[in-house]
């Protein structure tokens, strides 16, 4: 297991974090995720922790806040010392009935948080992230509050997730107006079947050294290795009750074709081709992995130890390039003689 710096920060997380959005579950979209309890969770937590990772991820609103719960009792079952975990959370979601029960204000965020430091049993939340944007409430409000939250002790680093480039572009600059606390990290969706992340923030993310989360790594399951064009109506497995995240089939299914081979070449499994296939690419800080079961979880920890070639990577990204698009292609152009000049210098 590799660790990363996330961001410009001094924190090194695990380069795969334990996901625990299969904790809690219920009877709506959550328990079509997972429905683990206590005794479950535990042990993946021990799996997890026994592999290596340091990095724990989960939300408020995940099983609306049965998973923060079950997720702080383990790190108490397991002994963990707390100084040698690294605990993420998340607020943004509807968590009440009230049109202040959601969103990044000063007025829902502040509770927030005080309510996940008490569903997690502890004293200060490692890596604190907005779930999604705020249209409604301005980005200052948002990043005050986020900045009081850190200066009380209550939250060390700051984060988002599923934000645009400019978004997170426009925080950063008015961090560094008011002199706020910025933001260390982006949760966002990625897989070598889902590139989009490439056009606009991954440049953006590494210009500006933000650390990125990647989330359903695997495509919601589209990934794993179980699916492909002869099984369209498969009736098992998470897509078939939850077709998250959407997804071009016909170009995955492309993809799946390439993996296979490369993952019989190394012996691995088609789902740990694409976890190291992210765990390859330079913006990525940490792949969160979630689980139902130990073994989905080992076989996801395998994925550190995969070494893929420069063939296997030229194959991998020649088959899932994105379409050229305005005005990449011609940054591509123009940029051609500059970039040339600049590898020479190297």
């Amino acid at each position: 297991m590799r660790y990363n710096k996330l961001g410009r920060t001094g924190l090194f997380v695990s380069e795969l974090c334990l996901g625990t959005m299969t904790f809690g579950g219920g009877d709506d979209m959550w328990g079509k995720i997972g429905q683990l309890g206590q005794d479950e969770a535990d042990a993946l937590v021990r799996v997890a922790i026994d592999g290596g990772i340091n990095f724990i991820d989960t939300a408020n609103v995940y099983s609306n806040g049965r998973s923060e719960e079950i997720t702080g009792q383990a790190i108490r079952n397991l002994g963990l010392k707390r100084e040698e975990i690294v605990v993420a959370t998340k607020a943004f979601g509807e968590m009440g009935g009230g049109p202040n029960a959601r969103g990044a204000s000063r007025y829902h965020l502040i509770d927030a948080c005080k309510a996940s430091l008490k569903r997690l049993q502890l004293d200060h939340i490692d890596l604190y992230q907005i779930h999604g944007f705020d249209p409604a409430t301005p980005i200052e409000e948002t990043l005050r509050a986020l900045d009081t939250l850190v200066q009380h002790g209550h939250v060390r680093y700051i984060g988002v997730s599923n934000w645009a480039a400019w978004q997170i572009v426009k925080a950063l600059g008015e961090s560094a107006r008011l002199g706020l606390h910025r933001f260390a990290s982006l949760q966002a969706y990625y897989t070598i079947a889902s590139r989009d992340l490439e056009r606009e923030i991954v440049p953006a993310l590494l210009s500006e050294e933000v650390g990125l989360m990647v989330w359903s790594p695997l495509a919601g399951g589209f990934l794993s290795g179980k699916y492909d064009r002869a099984d369209e109506s498969k009736t098992d497995g998470r897509r078939a009750t939850f077709d998250f995240p959407p997804i071009d089939k016909a170009r995955g299914y492309a993809i799946i074709d390439v993996m296979r081979p490369i993952a019989e070449a190394h012996g691995v499994s088609v789902a740990q081709v694409a976890l190291a296939w992210l765990l390859h690419q330079k913006a990525v800080s940490s792949v969160i992995v979630g689980a139902k079961r130990p073994d989905q979880l080992t076989d996801n920890l395998a994925a550190t130890k995969v070494e893929l070639s420069a063939d296997d990577l030229a194959k991998l990204g020649e088959t899932s390039a994105l379409p050229a698009e305005y005005p990449g292609w011609m940054f591509e152009r123009q940029g051609e003689y500059r970039r040339t000049l600049l590898e020479k210098m190297r």
